[in-house]
């Protein structure tokens, strides 16, 4: 099914067996589902053999934007292992112009990534397919791409969903960038009911496009978080407050948190739930109280919020969540006080 040092795609059929009990008749014996068509790709770059080495993690990387920066996926590959590994990219949909497997390009490139698979699912139901769960089990390290969150959210409870749980079980990576970050945290805003923008949010945190699910996985070191991409660039932090002050509410919690990656900026967290971050800037927002007003239909007005703003190189416990360098954020009537991105 794959290729040594290939760049083909290969289309699998996944077809459903007949279950015939011995003494039934052709006449009584079920029919069989309709045949289902893989309506996928998988293009595996490097040898088609795998590696297997020992692993030493876990780590997850979060990506506040596509592809993962070469120093971060480095760091990510230290906490794995001293050895060779084999990467699986997760995709839920194509790019929409030039390669098909853009991770994959870039990741085979470096060091100690022995080869780089690109599994392509649009159709939700293939990510209950055993032979790609297969793939992905086998793997050191998983990532998912960007796109659209609303679409990994499908996966949830499949086959393919579980096999990613496993890597990380097993001492491996987990990562993804964009809408890869957004579904790494317990509370995932899914996107499935259109984009809300920051302004929108504040002034209506019950805007119909503000649907925050129960999140795919369990990492230790992202409870209690729900994590947004293109930060500061997209001036998403205060969609990620409101997201936030709702998780407070609906979840009866004594704390919420949100996770805001800028562009070019990585978030690598190793087995000891240390989380170093490469790049640009990462924010964390702490709630631990819940907002004076939380109304459907009324400008947001949440204060006291507290802001850790992380630059590159610059390490933060996540198991702890130390409030040292956090300066306050108050948003008043759907308004910022003052600059919510920087420190007065």
């Amino acid at each position: 099914m794959t290729y040594p040092h290939g760049r083909s795609v290969v289309a699998l059929l996944l077809g459903a067996a007949l279950l015939l009990g011995c003494d039934a008749s052709p006449s009584d014996a079920p029919s069989p589902p309709p045949e289902r068509s893989f309506r996928g790709e998988i293009t595996r770059l490097g040898p088609a053999t795998d590696v297997g080495p020992v692993l030493s993690g876990p780590s997850l990387l979060l990506q506040g934007d596509g592809a993962p920066l070469d120093t971060a996926f480095q760091a990510h590959l230290r906490h794995l292992s001293s050895q060779p590994v084999d990467v699986v990219v997760l995709a839920a949909s194509f790019p929409s112009a030039g390669s098909k497997t853009p991770e994959c390009d870039r990741l085979i490139r470096q060091a100690r990534v022995h080869s780089c698979t690109t599994i392509t699912l649009p159709d939700s139901r293939t990510a209950d397919a055993d032979t790609v769960a297969a793939m992905v089990r086998r793997a050191e390290s998983v990532y998912f791409a960007g796109g659209n969150q609303c679409e990994y959210v499908g996966w949830a409870g499949q086959a393919v969903h579980a096999a990613v749980i496993d890597v990380y079980e097993r001492g491996g990576g987990v990562g993804g960038g964009s809408a890869g970050l957004a579904i790494q945290g317990e509370a995932v805003y899914d996107g499935c009911t259109g984009s809300v923008r920051s302004e929108e949010a504040l002034a209506n945190p019950y805007d119909d496009r503000i649907r925050v699910a129960d999140g795919m996985f369990g990492w230790p070191s992202l409870r209690r978080v729900v994590s947004d991409s293109h930060f500061a660039e997209r001036d998403r932090m205060g969609r990620l407050i409101a997201f936030v002050a709702r998780q407070i509410d609906e979840r009866g919690a004594e704390a919420f948190y949100g996770l805001g990656l800028n562009e070019a900026t990585a978030a690598v967290v190793g087995p000891d739930q240390t989380a170093t971050v490469y790049g640009d800037a990462a924010y964390l927002v702490h709630a631990d109280h819940p907002p004076e007003t939380l109304v459907p239909g009324t400008p947001l007005t949440f204060t006291d919020l507290q802001v850790v703003r992380l630059t590159d190189k610059d390490t933060y416990r996540l198991d702890e969540r130390p409030l040292d360098a956090a300066y306050r954020v108050d948003v008043e009537a759907g308004t910022f006080a003052a600059d919510p991105y920087r420190a007065e």
